[in-house]
């Protein structure tokens, strides 16, 4: 089987990577081993982090339309349960920037959500349970027994 030298391709491949970790600290952007190590790591977080970020944005709109529902009287479960029956079909990033920019609108969405809002479930009253019988107590024999009367 013939030698494979792989000249060219090896120095694109090393110089692809030496370029992402421009910047790093030290060694970690001049040699290969530790360029490659450093690299490798920041790729994982930076896929992490995409991820992450959808999350802490939902996150933080939700916080929003907490404050500003309970402005208006509402809670932000009944804002958006008020919103599902109202049939509005704005999502919560919406109704954040409405809630923070344009609170006249988003005052009148609340609105529209106290007044479309089902109202509470009552759960029908069962009967009361019977109550056990309390247990007997035992009384240790020989401790009754050496105490002085």
């Amino acid at each position: 089987m013939p030698r494979v030298k792989r000249g060219t391709v090896r120095r694109a491949k090393r110089k692809k990577l030496l370029t992402l970790a421009k910047g790093y600290y030290a060694n970690k952007s001049k040699l290969y081993r530790a360029a490659k190590e450093s690299v490798d790591t920041a790729l994982k977080y930076a896929f992490v982090g995409r991820r992450r970020k959808k999350r802490d944005f939902r996150k933080l709109w939700i916080v929003r339309l907490n404050a500003a529902a309970r402005e208006h009287g509402l809670t932000y479960a009944t804002l958006i349960a008020g919103l599902k029956a109202a049939g509005v079909t704005l999502d919560r990033k919406i109704l954040a920037d409405m809630a923070v920019n344009e609170p006249a609108s988003f005052a009148a969405i609340a609105k529209q959500a106290r007044e479309a809002r089902p109202l509470p479930v009552k759960r029908p009253v069962r009967a009361e349970k019977a109550v056990r019988p309390a247990k007997a107590v035992r009384v240790n024999k020989s401790a009754a027994s050496s105490t002085p009367a």
